[in-house]
């Protein structure tokens, strides 16, 4: 049975096949066209892959899940970390057709909960490393809510459960059953706003043109030899062009488990790195390190990508300076819309813009808040759509009815300028929303969560600025009590929410400002913060 979204118009879908961007082939196919060669496909430590084996490996997994009970139109849960085994899995799933959600690793039982609930997985697959994993018990209590949750695979289990052993159990008959190309192939995660993480339904059709194109801007090759340092599950690494841009090029992905330079310049010097992709708090890191003499031989680098939050000006201009290589600029979103700054591009572009859309397809206005169309060089809300950017989050039509337009754009929420030769800059966000050095924090999310503390009346949270992670956030707490920055802290861990979710800084205070329409005045929120930061 097929997944249920929000399909593109007829009309629409008809002129993106017409214009080749929809082939009409499976995302597996990334895999497919290489399946005979034996250049190196992936590097994990001291576990290497050429082609033939990965897809050998993918497919023996593919026969391991079948053979469990999944077929076409189930669903997955998947949290793992920047190892082979989420490639694996995931090429795996799309054999089968069944569509998995990819957690972060940095994911805790708040996130794990509300993703679970929203697609009722028949299967989860995390790694007994993760905190949530070391024992049965969240496993147990999943499978309580959710009776479809018949089947688990854990990495580093050593039992029957155990997904290496799965992936080497003997290929018995041929693997069949990938969903249609203009059907679901999985799930991507929103940095949205709101309270409940929402899910992004990604067709084979959408994703794989996206890939395609990025590959195809960004100079993707057999000779590429690729670090991904940063979440790999994360939508900017898999696509951007990402490891599935490499698998598709031909190239070699070379797995790190964060971006540190301690663990990602030897890599670079010992593998031979061309190419990496970096947020802007990476980046701070490895000028800094390189300031402080910290040696390395990073001459085979020759491009870094630079994405997930706004990287200023200054810092642009470092790059090819210090670090020595080019730089590119990308500014994207799980729901779609990519843009990049090209490889022949000025200096100047490179340095001051986030780039410009990669399809001729893709509808980019620039609106006020009534949705008029601003000309260009004017401040406003970005609103889009395109072959690749979604029409609907899964099973949110509430939320879509206020983040789509009539004739079908997506709102972002980022507020850009557009300039005269069509190059984007960022200059911030109208949605309640934090970017903490990448990870997109839903303001409403935390604050629901705050609420539940016996000592908590009322809760906002705000971002603030900071020099390494561009945004971090303030808690500004009335209650009953005084409250300490730790004690909240180790509230909302023991509520199981993601590390990177929990308040930098708290304040207290007797009330609220309320804006003249009685909402809280976050406005003046970030502003009492920052007349505080400037005051230390």
């Amino acid at each position: 049975m097929a997944i249920e979204f929000n399909h593109w118009p007829e009309d629409l879908a008809r002129h993106y096949r017409a214009r080749g961007y929809w082939v009409d082939l499976p995302l597996g196919d990334i895999l497919d066209r290489h399946q005979h060669s034996d250049a190196v496909a992936l590097i994990d430590g001291e576990r290497q892959y050429r082609y033939r084996e990965l897809h050998q490996a993918v497919n023996r997994l593919a026969g391991a899940f079948q053979r469990r009970g999944l077929t076409t139109g189930d669903t997955a849960l998947v949290q793992l970390g920047n190892n082979a085994e989420l490639c694996i899995t995931l090429f795996a799933l799309l054999r089968i057709g069944v569509a998995p959600v990819n957690a972060l690793f940095s994911h805790q039982r708040t996130e794990l909960d509300a993703y679970a609930g929203q697609i009722e997985p028949v299967l989860l697959v995390a790694d007994r490393q993760h905190a949530l994993f070391r024992d049965d018990h969240y496993i147990t209590a999943l499978q309580s809510r959710l009776p479809g949750l018949a089947t688990v695979a854990l990495l580093n289990d050593g039992g029957e459960r155990d997904l290496s052993g799965w992936i080497d159990e003997p290929q018995q008959t041929p693997v069949n059953g990938a969903s249609q190309p203009g059907e679901v192939a999985f799930f991507q995660l929103s940095g949205g706003s709101t309270g409940t993480p929402k899910l992004i339904p990604r067709t084979h059709n959408d994703y794989y043109y996206s890939i395609r194109r990025s590959v195809e801007i960004c100079g993707f090759n057999a000779a590429t030899r690729f670090l991904c340092a940063i979440p790999a599950a994360h939508n900017y690494a898999m696509s951007s062009p990402g490891w599935l841009g490499v698998f598709y090029g031909g190239g070699t992905l070379v797995l790190a488990a964060d971006p540190s330079p301690t663990r990602c310049f030897p890599i670079i010097e010992q593998q031979q790195i061309t190419h990496t992709a970096l947020v802007p708090p990476a980046v701070s890191l490895w000028l800094q390190a390189l300031r402080d003499g910290v040696q390395a031989n990073l001459s085979t680098l020759t491009l870094l990508q630079v994405g997930g939050a706004r990287l200023s000006e200054a810092l642009a201009r470092r790059i090819p300076a210090e670090i020595g290589c080019q730089l590119q600029q990308v500014f994207g979103m799980a729901e779609g819309l990519v843009n990049y700054t090209r490889l022949d591009d000025s200096d100047e572009v490179i340095f001051t813009t986030q780039g410009r859309p990669m399809c001729p397809d893709d509808e980019v206005r620039v609106v006020d808040e009534d949705g008029n169309i601003l000309p260009p060089g004017t401040e406003g809300r970005l609103m889009t759509r395109g072959p690749y950017t979604f029409r609907g989050y899964y099973r949110s039509p509430e939320h879509n009815a206020r983040a789509f337009d009539r004739e079908g754009f997506y709102g972002s929420g980022d507020l850009i300028v557009v300039g005269e030769d069509g190059n984007i800059r960022v200059v911030g966000r109208e949605k309640d929303q934090i970017n903490r050095g990448g990870e997109k924090i839903a303001a409403e999310e935390v604050e629901n969560l705050l609420l539940r503390h016996e000592a908590i009346l009322h809760a906002a949270l705000v971002s603030m600025e900071d020099e390494l992670m561009g945004e971090k956030s303030c808690a500004f707490i009335v209650g009953h009590r005084p409250l300490r920055a730790v004690e909240i802290r180790r509230y909302l861990r023991e509520l199981g929410v993601a590390e990177f979710k929990l308040p930098d800084r708290v304040e207290m205070v007797p009330d609220l400002p309320l804006t003249a329409v009685g909402k809280v005045d976050k406005k003046r929120l970030r502003q009492i913060i920052a007349d505080h930061q400037l005051a230390r």
